[in-house]
C-alpha cells in the first residue's frame, strides 16, 4: 500500500513485538558488517596521513603551513561532495555508489604511495575526499531498504562505530605498518584492504525485493527496482525547516568532535604537559568510550520507538540530550587544575558528543521524504562536515590570538549547545511527500 506522508508512528503493536524476523534478515546483518568494516577503512584512509606527518614532511621538505594544507585538503571536498553524492545514491543505489566509494578511495590512497610532491599528493587528498563522499550515505539507504523504522538506529549506530573504532586504533596499528613497510607501504596496505571490502561487497549486496519491502515496512514500491520512488526534487529540499534544523544541528556537533579529532593530542602534550608516549595513549580514551556512546545513542533511539515514541522525538533524545551533556563536560576543562578529572570530563564530553551519532544518520530516514534519504542525510552531512572543515582553522586562530585553549573549549561548548537547539526547536516535523 502507497503511503501518502513519512509516517512518525509506528504499526499498531509494534511496542508489544519483537522486530520482526524477515526473509532476508541474515543476509541484512552481514551487509551491516562489511560496512562497518568499509567504516573503518575509510578512517584509516584520512588518518594515515597524520600518522606519517613528520615522515613525510621530512622527505619532501614540506613547511608547516605545507603540512598543514596537506592534512586539510580532504575536509572540504568531503562536504562538497556530499551534496551530489546524496542526490547520486537516490538515483542509482547503493550498490553503485558505494562500489565507486571503496573503490575509488583504495585506488587514490595506493596512488599516494607513488607521489614525490606536495601539488600531487594534495590534488590526491582532495580526491580522497570526493571519493568517500557517498560512503556514509549509502550506508543508511542500504538500513533504510533493509530495516523498519524501529530497527534502524542500531545497524546504522553499528556502522557509524567505525569511525570510533578506527581513530582508537589508527595510532598504534599504522605506526606499526610504517616502521615494517615504510609509509609508502602503509599506504598500499590499506588501499588493498578497501579494496578487499569491495569485492565482498560486490559479492553479498542486493536491493531487497518486494515481498521482503512488504514483510519490513510500507514504501510506495517501482515494481522494476522494489525500491522506493522518490516524491521530491534534491534543492526543494533546502525549502524546508526541518532540513535547515538537521544541517546547522549537525554543524555544531561535528564542530567540537573535530576539535577532539585534530587538536587533543596538542592539548595533552602542550596545556597538561604529558609526553609523546602518554598523550598516544591517554588521547586514544575519548575515542575508545566514543564507541558506545554511538551503540547506546542508536539502541537508546530505537527502544523509545518501540516503546511507543514517535520516531523523530526519540532520535532527537540522544542527539539533544548528548549535546547537552557534551557541553556541560567539555566547558569546565581549561578551569580544571586535576589532570585526572580533566580527562574525565574529555572522555564524559566526547562520549556524550557521540550518542548523536547514529541516532542523526539514521533521522535523516525518518524525516526525509519516500526515495530521498540519501539527498536528506547527505545535506545533514554537508553541513556537519562545514563545521568540521572549519574547527582545526578556528581553533587554530583562537590559540594564535590568545596562547590557550580556554576560548577554544568554551566554543565547542556553545556551538554543541547551539546544535542541541536546532535540532530540539527547528526541526519537527517529517518533510511532507510532494
Amino acid at each position: 500500500m502507497r503511503r501518502t506522508t513519512t509516517s512518525t508512528a509506528l504499526h499498531p503493536g509494534a511496542s508489544k513485538t519483537a522486530p520482526r524476523k524477515i526473509a532476508g534478515s541474515r543476509l541484512r546483518w552481514y551487509l551491516v558488517i562489511v560496512i562497518l568494516l568499509a567504516a573503518i577503512t575509510n578512517y584509516l584512509d584520512r588518518a594515515n596521513l597524520s600518522v606519517a606527518n613528520s615522515t613525510i614532511a621530512g622527505e619532501f621538505g614540506l613547511s608547516s603551513l605545507q603540512m598543514g594544507l596537506l592534512l586539510s585538503a580532504f575536509l572540504w571536498p568531503y562536504a562538497l561532495a556530499n551534496l551530489p553524492a546524496g542526490y547520486l545514491v537516490d538515483k542509482y543505489g547503493p550498490k553503485k555508489l558505494f562500489s565507486f566509494a571503496a573503490g575509488g578511495w583504495s585506488l587514490v590512497t595506493i596512488l599516494c604511495s607513488l607521489v614525490n610532491g606536495f601539488g600531487v599528493f594534495y590534488a590526491l587528498r582532495m580526491l580522497l575526499g570526493v571519493t568517500e563522499s557517498p560512503f556514509f550515505t549509502s550506508g543508511i539507504k542500504v538500513t533504510n531498504a533493509w530495516f523498519a523504522k524501529e530497527e534502524r538506529g542500531l545497524p546504522t549506530s553499528i556502522f557509524n562505530t567505525g569511525s570510533q573504532i578506527a581513530n582508537a586504533i589508527a595510532p598504534p596499528l599504522l605506526t606499526i605498518l610504517m616502521l615494517t613497510l615504510g609509509w609508502r607501504g602503509m599506504f598500499v596496505v590499506i588501499g588493498a584492504l578497501g579494496l578487499l571490502i569491495l569485492a565482498c561487497w560486490l559479492k553479498l549486496y542486493r536491493d531487497p525485493d518486494a515481498h521482503e519491502l512488504q514483510e519490513i515496512k510500507e514504501l510506495p514500491v517501482d515494481a522494476a527496482t522494489g525500491m522506493a520512488t522518490p516524491t521530491r526534487s534534491w534543492g526543494s529540499l533546502f525549502r524546508e525547516r526541518s532540513t535547515w534544523g538537521m544541517v546547522i544541528g549537525c554543524f555544531g556537533i561535528y564542530f567540537t568532535v573535530w576539535v577532539y579529532l585534530t587538536w587533543l593530542p596538542r592539548y595533552l602534550e602542550h596545556d597538561r604537559h604529558m609526553s609523546l608516549m602518554t598523550t598516544g595513549w591517554v588521547a586514544a580514551i575519548p575515542f575508545f568510550v566514543g564507541i558506545f556512546g554511538v551503540l547506546i545513542g542508536g539502541w537508546l533511539s530505537d527502544r523509545l520507538i518501540r516503546n511507543g515514541m514517535k520516531a523523530i522525538t526519540a532520535r532527537k533524545i540522544p542527539i539533544v540530550g548528548g549535546a547537552v551533556i557534551a557541553a556541560c563536560a567539555v566547558a569546565p576543562v581549561p578551569f580544571i587544575t586535576s589532570t585526572p578529572l580533566c580527562i574525565l570530563l574529555l572522555a564524559v564530553g566526547y562520549f556524550a558528543a557521540q550518542l548523536p551519532s547514529g541516532a542523526i544518520w539514521t533521522l535523516a530516514t525518518d524525516v526525509a521524504p519516500s526515495g530521498s534519504v540519501g539527498s536528506l542525510g547527505s545535506i545533514q552531512n554537508f553541513g556537519g562536515f562545514i563545521g568540521a572543515a572549519l574547527a582545526p582553522v578556528v581553533a587554530g586562530l583562537i590559540l594564535d590570538i590568545t596562547g590557550n585553549f580556554t576560548y577554544v573549549f568554551l566554543s565547542g561548548a556553545v556551538l554543541l549547545l547551539v546544535g542541541a537547539f536546532s535540532y530540539g526547536f527547528i526541526l519537527k516535523e517529517p518533510i511532507a511527500e510532494k
